[in-house]
């Protein structure tokens, strides 16, 4: 066994390691200022604008994306040492495309709209969102009740979706509904490319969430799309949209991996500093197993996901691992964090340090993209063999 990145990879991971570390890092202060005084979690636009100049210019666009298209082709092993170095950081900064929309995509378009969707995606001239949550259907998706409906050529959407990032930006949303009454969302349930401006797909409101998110709740109005912009095979969307939440769940943990990291690093930074009744706090027990508790932690939560990764790349069946990395190493990475918080005392309670946003965004993950507990609960299902 060979747990070494390869040395293409492992450059790759540094080189973005020097990108976080020499142009988001420095950003950091604004956007923590940015977000306490309630301007929400971002970045100009001129910075994003110098941010995507860098990064292209770095070679960091489509990574993951296939080369017919402009892109790299990197498999995920590759991605999750990306993920963690771009996790060490509270700079709200996404390498363009998103790789859970695009790898939906890479895995349904037809020749028309890998022309007109994918490949544009690919060169960051296109923002993308997914609607599938509902306000009655979120991690069972059995409960979904958006409906599509032929009409001709094209197809009429009814319904409602909610907790979607991105909505009102978005130059196209995925929209999951189910086209099949009878099957319903197993083995009824297609995907449809919806583009900004439709007639009917409507943004009902914003919804702040917690460390300055934000997400929107959408409701389709006999909302008509043309027949070839159905994303893969009608009846057939829940396979591709596992794809997309297994890509967004290994960079999750990806990411929890990084937050992990450098909540410890600054922990070991600021405790041989803090002196508490004559002893640095570096000397404490109760810091000592903090440290030791994180460090065998996060080591374990990477291999896990390293191993997901090449499982998946090798093409294996990794329902289970990707339940497994996700919840263990958001929880894992909570916690981390948590104790990098009381480690500072007073300080890690202010708006000042980066670890309020590291624990708001876990706290969301914990709950995005499944639960904790129904990942545990899917794990527990499969080991003992029940379906209920």
């Amino acid at each position: 066994m060979d747990f070494a990145l390869s040395d293409e990879h492992r450059m790759l991971k540094e080189l973005v390691a020097r990108f976080v570390k020499d142009e988001l890092t420095p950003l950091e202060a604004g956007v923590l200022a940015r977000e306490a005084s309630g301007g929400g979690l971002g970045i100009g636009a001129a910075e994003h604008q110098r941010l995507d100049e860098v990064s292209r210019a770095l070679g960091l666009w489509g990574l993951d994306a296939p080369e017919d298209v402009g892109g790299v082709d990197l498999p995920y092993v590759a991605m999750v040492g990306v993920n963690e170095e771009l996790g060490k950081t509270v700079t709200p900064y996404t390498l363009p495309p998103d790789s859970p929309n695009l790898r939906m995509l890479m895995a349904t378009v037809s020749e028309r709209q890998r022309v007109a969707y994918l490949a544009p995606y690919v060169a960051g001239e296109t923002i993308s969102a997914i609607g599938i949550s509902e306000p009655g259907a979120g991690a069972d998706p059995a409960g979904m009740l958006t409906t599509a409906e032929r009409d001709g050529e094209d197809w009429i959407l009814r319904g409602r979706k909610i907790w979607i990032t991105r909505a009102e930006e978005a130059d196209f949303t995925i929209v999951m509904a189910v086209s099949n009454k009878e099957k319903g969302a197993r083995g009824g349930m297609s995907a449809f490319l919806v583009d900004k401006g439709t007639p009917g797909f409507n943004i009902q409101r914003k919804i702040p969430m917690i460390g300055g998110q934000a997400t929107y709740e959408i409701t389709l109005d006999d909302c008509r799309v043309e027949g070839w912009k159905l994303l893969g095979e009608e009846g057939n969307g829940f396979g591709p949209m596992q794809i997309r939440l297994g890509t967004r769940r290994i960079e999750m943990a990806s990411w929890s991996i990084g937050m992990a990291q450098r909540a410890l690093d600054m922990i070991c930074e600021y405790a041989p500093q803090r002196k508490t009744f004559g002893l640095p706090l570096s000397e404490r027990q109760a810091i000592q197993f903090w440290v030791a508790d994180a460090a065998t932690r996060i080591h374990a939560a990477r291999l896990m996901t390293y191993d997901c990764a090449w499982k998946l790349d090798q093409g294996r069946d990794v329902r289970q691992e990707i339940s497994m990395i996700k919840a263990y190493a958001t929880e894992m990475a909570w916690e981390v964090v948590d104790r990098a918080m009381q480690t500072f005392g007073a300080m890690g309670m202010t708006k000042e340090l980066p670890l309020q946003l590291m624990a708001a965004k876990l706290r969301t993950m914990r709950i995005y993209d499944g639960p904790t507990e129904v990942h545990k609960w899917v794990v527990a299902r499969n080991l003992l063999g029940t379906r209920r």
